[in-house]
């Protein structure tokens, strides 16, 4: 279904190209997403059941850059551009997405909006799984990269956002808490989370006859992530949470 995967892959291109706050709201009475940098919405998306809209607001400097591009947009995108009202604070567009062709286009409005400003983990220690997922990233992994403070923050991090996502929840603080809530693992080769192989990734490669999620024919695939699938949502996720907790899991987001 088109509408789902513009779902993942805006989610997959926001976060993996900026760090902003996700922030629920409505626009009159729809359910909207912002993306925001402090105060300042950088996207905004109308929820609808069978599209989204995207709204866009361009200033003088946005105008002139995409102006100088506009024949590269799709004749749609160039009538809604020239029809849209100029207001105080800048242009304002409302674009309907329901397909990833356009979903492509309006990304390159986005980045005309505001340039990259993600800067993922560095790679210098990075240990690798069967799946392809960075275990130095992931709150079970105790291996070679441990680090007790590294692997708390992580895990709060997590925390907050399965917990409605609230600043106000208990933070772990200690080595005991840290274990009671996540089961330890010393990597794929020495049995996996608890040393029990019991990763969704790995249990799907075994059953479709491969000793390693990575060299399954299919891979990647929609399984080849774990946590919260990329999905448009309607909770508060802060920049912060979403580079400790989320994009760690997101296969390929902090990979090769």
């Amino acid at each position: 279904m088109d509408i789902q995967k513009v779902s993942e892959e805006i989610m997959r291109f926001m976060r993996g190209n900026y760090k902003l706050d996700e922030i629920p709201g409505k626009y009159y009475d729809i359910d909207c997403l912002k993306f925001r940098q402090g105060k300042k919405t950088i996207l905004s998306i109308n929820i609808h059941e069978k599209h989204y809209d995207f709204q866009i607001i361009y200033g003088k400097v946005e105008r002139k850059k995409f102006e100088e591009r506009i024949n590269e947009f799709p004749k749609t995108i160039q009538k809604l551009y020239n029809n849209s009202r100029a207001l105080h604070d800048g242009l304002w567009m409302l674009i309907r997405v329901d397909n990833l062709k356009t979903l492509e286009a309006v990304k390159q409005m986005i980045l005309i909006k505001k340039k990259p400003n993600r800067k993922p983990f560095p790679k210098e220690n990075a240990v690798y799984a069967d799946c392809g997922h960075r275990c130095d990233l992931c709150v079970h992994y105790i291996g070679a990269a441990f680090d007790e403070k590294f692997r708390m923050e992580i895990g709060n991090r997590i925390n907050r956002i399965y917990n409605k996502n609230t600043k106000d929840i208990k933070l772990i603080d200690t080595k005991e808490e840290f274990y009671k809530k996540y089961t330890p693992c010393e990597g794929c080769n020495k049995g996996g989370i608890g040393g029990q192989f019991d990763c969704h990734q790995i249990k799907c490669a075994k059953k479709n006859g491969f000793d390693k999620c990575i060299n399954c024919a299919k891979h990647p695939c929609d399984k080849a992530h774990a946590g919260l699938p990329p999905e448009i949502h309607t909770n508060i996720i802060y920049a912060d949470d979403v580079t400790w907790g989320i994009l760690p899991y997101v296969y390929k987001q902090y990979g090769n």
